[in-house]
């Protein structure tokens, strides 16, 4: 399985599982970030952080380390 931060822009994946725990977890839940969503990547800064997606219909900025915690498919 791969991680969110392994889309290329402009692609589309579904959230599989969250990994990470406690507050860190539960910080990326809150943003909406949960089973089952669709995430699309819009773009990536130059150095790689952070990664812009676009989800629930809205935008969010991601860093790198945050974008590892989330499985994709």
């Amino acid at each position: 399985m791969r991680t969110l931060r392994e889309v290329p822009v402009g692609g589309t994946a579904t959230v599989k599982k969250l990994a990470g725990d406690g507050p860190v977890r539960r910080r990326i839940m809150d943003m909406g970030i949960t089973r089952g969503v669709e995430v699309h990547v819009r773009k990536v800064a130059p150095l790689g952080d952070p990664v812009e997606v676009t989800v629930r219909g809205y935008e969010l900025s991601l860093r790198k380390a945050d974008a590892e915690m989330i499985q994709v498919e």
